[in-house]
């Protein structure tokens, strides 16, 4: 029966890690490191499934500093691939806090910035590369990175890079790169892409796993509202801002750049400036850097983001995650969540959920294997009036996810156009009022949801007392 480990120095890793642990304040190591550090060190590729915030980084950096020692020549020897810029950064970072005492050089590569200070780095050798796949492509193809000396590979978040559609370029690697090597590969989640690529990736390999699969942490409380509009999950959104001390460092999570622009455009305007950074792709990579610098730092107190910084962003201390927007790729509410909970610190995660919402929230239900709590909306927030054009989006989107349930359902538009033109039922302008009634089936009334509150797909919108 193998010892157990309970602290770092059971690994038998050199003396400048372990001063470097001791400095970041570490006490033991996570399960994840537990498990996966003795089997990187003794060799074996590893399938490491992981929930997002276990300390799955530092689970492979470390045994890939301690198997690479100390600087040798110039050509790199472990090459770890991520999804986005911001996880690159986020895993240099770990190597440069574990590595601090020890001469290994290291270069981080993505896109949004010019290539020449990335080429002088490995021009003047390196032993270490951390890259996106198709930064390390570009490179490759100008000749600006040798391969031959790559005995370690790393994916991280494999499961992000299948959503991305990166598996093209993570085979094109595979093919130029040396075939004898230990293999590493970490997910959040083990659905069918990750489980093929795994095969083809990994030989006979070890497999952790540390938490039934996209599941989320015990350390994290979560909850929803049902909310019927944007401007009401804005209210929302204020209502829980008031409580500056129990929201002291927020990351509130939208679907789409334009979103994220919108509601950063009005929190600057109701919250002191340097309170607020928004990041997205528009942004520019230095811009970007910055605000998650600060945010990190504690010199601001919310960040709006898409899911680009959905995995890319390690703070330890974030309080709440708020869902603005369910994330239609489900894995991401994993990963979106996992930004508070982490290293073993409480967190709070709350989804905001309109009707058309509705459908998506139970297939996250169905994956992270849990119903999450409704709570009501506090009687302080007022439930505005959805707009015409709003609620005709929020419709045409349930008819869609109704189609993909039953093809021969022909939706409620479909039924509402047959009813307009019956001539007995026009009026003098030409058109059917009780269509357009029917249309605003959902909208609410002097502060007050019709019909009680019940929405068009049956979930409740509630309010505490």
């Amino acid at each position: 029966m193998a010892t157990p480990i309970e602290k770092f120095s059971d690994f038998k890793i050199n003396k400048q890690l372990l001063n470097a642990v001791e400095d970041l304040g570490y006490d033991q190591p996570t399960p994840i490191q537990q498990k996966a550090i003795p089997l990187i060190l003794a060799g074996h590729d590893l399938l490491g499934i992981a929930q997002t915030g276990t300390g799955k980084t530092a689970a492979f950096v470390l045994p890939i500093l301690m198997k690479a020692k100390y600087a040798q020549g110039t050509e790199p020897r472990v090459l770890i691939l991520a999804p986005t810029r911001e996880l690159v950064m986020q895993i240099e970072e770990n190597i440069r806090e574990l590595g601090k005492y020890t001469d290994l050089r290291y270069v981080s590569l993505y896109g949004g910035l010019g290539p020449k200070t990335q080429i002088e780095i490995l021009e003047a050798g390196v032993d270490i590369i951390i890259s996106t796949t198709g930064r390390f492509l570009d490179l490759y193809r100008k000749g600006k990175i040798p391969v031959k000396a790559i005995r370690t590979m790393v994916l991280d978040e494999a499961d992000k890079m299948m959503d991305m559609g990166f598996l093209h370029q993570i085979k094109s690697i595979l093919e130029i790169i040396p075939t004898k090597r230990q293999n590493l590969l970490f997910s959040a989640t083990f659905h069918e892409k990750v489980e093929k690529l795994s095969e083809e990736f990994l030989e006979f390999p070890e497999k952790v796993e540390i938490a039934p699969q996209a599941t989320t942490t015990d350390t994290i409380e979560q909850s929803l509202y049902m909310v019927p509009n944007f401007k009401t999950k804005v209210n929302v959104l204020m209502h829980l801002l008031e409580d500056e001390q129990a929201f002291n460092r927020v990351i509130v999570f939208v679907k789409t750049r334009k979103v994220a622009e919108s509601l950063f455009k009005y929190l600057v305007r109701k919250l002191p400036e340097d309170q607020v950074k928004v990041i997205h792709a528009n942004k520019g990579q230095n811009t970007r850097i910055n605000s998650m610098e600060a945010f990190k730092e504690g010199n601001v107190r919310l960040l709006v983001a898409t899911d680009v910084a959905a995995r890319g962003l390690d703070v330890s201390m974030v309080s709440h995650v708020i869902n603005f927007d369910v994330p239609l790729i489900y894995e991401d509410y994993v990963h979106r969540v996992g930004r508070t909970g982490r290293a073993n610190h409480a967190g709070t995660a709350i989804t905001f959920v309109n009707d058309a919402e509705a459908y998506h929230l139970g297939q996250i239900e169905q994956l992270i294997r849990m119903k999450i709590p409704v709570v009501e909306i506090p009687e302080a927030v007022v439930i505005e009036k959805t707009p015409f054009d709003e609620q005709q989006l929020i419709l045409r989107e349930i008819d869609d996810q109704k189609k993909k349930l039953d093809p021969d359902f022909k939706g409620a538009f479909h039924e509402k156009k047959a009813r307009e033109f019956t001539p007995s039922k026009k009026n003098a302008r030409g058109t059917d009022p009780n269509s357009q009634k029917n249309n605003r089936r959902g909208n609410t009334k002097r502060g007050k949801p019709i019909k009680g509150g019940q929405s068009p797909t049956g979930r409740k919108i509630k309010r505490s007392k």
